[in-house]
Parts: C-alpha cells; structure tokens; sequence
C-alpha cells in the first residue's frame, strides 16, 4: 500500500528526467511523498485497525501476529527495492504494490471478510493502485487482491460477525480517510510543481526557439535546418561532392564607396545583400558568406537534386540576379546614385572538400578547392552585367540555355587551359517568344518580365507606355519644327 504522490512520481519518471535536463539544472522543486513514507502510513494504518479490532473482539488473537508483519513489511521493501539488485529490475515499484495487494488480500481473508475493516484495507489499495498505474495496474492489482481473498478466506473462513464494534468501524474509516487525505495531498504538491515546471520548461523552449532563430541569420537556412533536425552533426568533418559554385560582385562599388557616406553605403550595400540572397534561396543555392560587395554561393550541398539540376539552378539564379540588378540600378538612380553599378559573375562546376573547417569552439561551414578559384577568377573577369561559366557548368545545362563561346584561360591549378562560355539567356527566352526585355538610355530604363505582369498591370502599362511614346514624338515633332 504505498504512497500515491510518490507513485505518481514514479509514473512519470522518465519525464521528470527530461524536464529536469531541460531546466538547465535549475528544476521546479517537487515534494514527492517517498515510497517508504507512504507504505509506513498505510501499513500503521492496518496495525491500527488490527489492535483495535482483536481489543473490542472482532477478530482473533493470533492476529496481532499480523500487526508485527504490518510494521516489518515496509522496512523489508525498502530494504529490497533500494539495496538488492532488485534495484535495477524494471518497474520495480508497480511490481511492488502488486505485492502489496496480495499481502492485503491475504488480510481481508484471514479476517474472515469483516465488512468495514475489509472495505478499508480495499479502499486503500486501489486507491494506490488507480493512482501509479491507472485503470491497467487497477484491474491487474483488484484481480490479485480478490484472488489472495480467497485463497485466505478459503483456509480461515468467515469471521464470526461481518459486522465489526463500532470503534473498530471508525477507525477503519477514520485511517483511511487519513491515508487517501495525505497522499492526496502530496500528489496535489507535485502536480502543482509538475505544472510549474512545465510553464518553465515552455518559456524556456520559446526562449531557445526564438534564440535558434537568431542564430540562423548567421548560417545558411540549409545548414541551419540540418543541425536542428539533428541530420548534420557539429563537429569538424569534411566531405568530397561535387558542388556548382557562384561568385559575384560589383563593378563600380569601389567607386561609389569613395563618393557615398559609410552610413548610406551600409544601407545600399544591405540592400543589395537582401535582394540577392532572397533569389539564392529561391533556386535553392546554400549562401556560403558575404565579402565586401562580393556573395558566394554553392548548390549541391547540404542537398542535392543532381549534377545537372544544381547547376541549372545555379545558373537560373545568376540570370535572375543579374534580371533583378536592373530594377535595383533603377532604383538607385532614382535616389541620386548617377555611378552605374553592375553585377559580373562566375560559375564553374566540380569536386570541392566541402564541411566544417576551423576549431573546435569556432568554426565556419564552407567549400575549399580549385574549382572555388576557378569560380572566383571567372567571376574577376567578366565584363559588367556578364555571368562566365566553366566548360563543366557549360556541358550540363547546354541544352536549356545558350551561351557564347568565350575561348580559353589560364587558371592556377589546371594543368592546361580551361574553355570557358557567357551565359547569353534561356532558351525559351530567346527570339520572337521571349517574355524578358530590356533598354535603358541616359534619362531612360526598361525593364519588362511579361510573364510576371498581370492583366490588371498590364493595361496600366499600356497607358503609360503610350503616354510616353505619345510625349517623345509631340517633342520631336516640336523638335523638327
């Protein structure tokens, strides 16, 4: 008959070792009623009862024998639960308390079923039972009591009376109402504290969400989400993959930091960044870091859709950077910036050593190899607005967008020349049936993407395309007059 707050403890154990961990080591104090305690109340109780009862005559003397049982049996599951190996058996104290309901049952039996005396002892044992283990340890453990009942009452017999003398009666009530009251009380205490701890634990995991999501503006959201999920481990490991790698920078920006003030660069230059990195991750490309004006990203790593479509993505997202510089330059020009800034970059495909690199307490996620540099001197010499790609990133997407032939170059590393090709557009871009186009003059930019446009912004268009045409052929015509 053991203490309900305390089994209700160990029902939830392992939690409570997960809560504990989780609170940093600084857990909500829960006030368990111990095993030992609870077991001690219960069987004192039935001591009691037993005195009481061979007193006013309703049971036999040799029961007091069962009074010095009573007051022995805790000492002994004490004794074998924490210092045997039964220690270490699983669901030790369930398999206890089942030995509590035979030892009861064998009671309720020897006292020849004497009504409320019996219904106490029952009470008190599956109100245990209930509490550790719920319905499943209730019915297992009232199956035990009924059949040591009857194996006990089957050798003893009836009692004499079932009814017993009142002060018996009392008693009986009165110790197992004390019983059901106290470790009533103590689960009360520990659910409470189990709620607390539980607030706890959840201000805590919101704190750690929103830190975690601090901390991955600082990584790639593919490597972040890989170490959060557990697939990627923290730890200094490299692997070989081959990879499509991409450089950019731009053309002008050395310029334009001498003339601007270091508070409206930062804003231009983050503005940038914004901008390009929302295409990056578009097409799915890992955004390795930000150097100066200069962005570097790769495809293919921590996932993969293929050589082929890496490197179609790759290059998809160079084409829409360079598309999307436009509308930036736009812009800019439109806030006073005359100095025409323009994105060159470079792309090549290959095998890098790509992983975590640095020391232990500090390290960066990165790609080293000559493919890297490959990518970085082909970014070095391309004109403005022009994207340079290996022969390699030439020969897987080919087939879905064109490119001129740019001859060969020298690069450290390879053991000869190394063909090289600009991207011109795709394929589906090209002739009559493009959907992009572009002009821009001194006092004059367009930038049109047909495919983007809706039909509500299109007649708006219109309008303004032919309120524009309609003004320059009123000036020329004013012009050769």
């Amino acid at each position: 008959m053991m203490s309900a707050s305390a089994d209700l403890r160990n029902a939830s154990h392992s939690a409570g070792k997960s809560l504990a961990s989780e609170t940093l080591n600084n857990p909500v104090a829960i006030p368990p009623m111990p095993d030992y305690s609870g077991r001690m109340l219960a069987y004192t109780a039935s001591a009691v009862i037993i005195i009481v009862g061979v007193v006013q005559g309703a049971f036999q003397q040799w029961h007091l024998w069962l009074v010095a049982g009573a007051l022995i049996w805790p000492h002994v599951a004490f004794l074998l639960t924490r210092r045997t190996f039964l220690r270490h058996s699983p669901r030790i104290r369930q398999k206890m308390l089942m030995a509590d309901c035979v030892i009861g049952g064998g009671f309720i039996g020897c006292i020849g079923l004497v009504a409320i005396p019996s219904a106490s002892v029952a009470l008190m044992l599956m109100f245990s039972a209930l509490i550790i283990g719920g319905i499943r340890q209730w019915l297992i453990g009232c199956g035990l009591m009924a059949a040591s009942i009857l194996a006990f009452f089957s050798i003893f017999g009836p009692a004499d009376s079932f009814q017993s003398p009142l002060l018996t009666s009392l008693l009986s009530i009165l110790s197992t109402g004390l019983y059901i009251c106290v470790t009533a009380f103590y689960s009360h205490q520990q659910a409470r504290a189990l709620m607390l701890a539980k607030t706890q634990i959840q201000n805590q995991r919101e704190q750690s969400i929103a830190l975690s999501h601090k901390l991955s503006k600082y990584l790639s959201p593919q490597v972040w989400q890989s170490i959060f999920t557990g697939e990627r481990d923290v730890r200094l490991e490299t692997q070989r993959k081959k990879l499509a790698i991409f450089f950019s920078d731009i053309k002008g920006f050395t310029e334009l930091s001498e003339e601007m003030e270091p508070e409206a660069l930062t804003e231009l230059l983050n503005h940038y960044f914004n901008g390009m990195a929302e295409v990056a991750l578009k097409y799915g490309g890992t955004i390795d870091k930000f150097v100066g004006d200069s962005i570097m990203v790769f495809f293919g790593d921590p996932t993969s859709r293929g050589q082929r479509e890496d490197a179609f993505a790759c290059v998809s997202m160079a084409i829409e950077m360079r598309k999307h510089m436009k509308i930036m330059r736009q812009k800019w020009r439109s806030q006073g910036i005359k100095t025409p800034l323009e994105i060159r970059m470079g792309i090549s495909t290959g095998y890098t050593t790509v992983g975590n690199f640095g020391a232990e307490n500090r390290m960066d996620y990165t790609i080293i190899g000559k493919e890297v540099n490959l990518a970085s001197r082909l970014e070095s010499i391309a004109e403005p607005g022009e994207i340079l790609v290996s022969y390699e990133t030439f020969s897987l997407i080919k087939d879905r967008i064109m490119c001129r032939d740019k001859g060969e170059i020298t690069v450290k590393g390879f053991g000869r020349p190394v063909p090289i090709y600009e991207v011109v557009d795709f394929r589906r871009d090209m002739g009559p049936n493009r959907s992009f186009l572009e002009h821009e003059h001194s006092g004059f930019a367009m930038y049109l993407d047909s495919d983007k446009i809706s039909e509500k912004e299109r007649h708006s268009i219109l309008s303004a395309l032919e309120d524009a045409a309609e003004r320059l052929r009123h000036e020329e015509d004013t012009i050769r007059d």
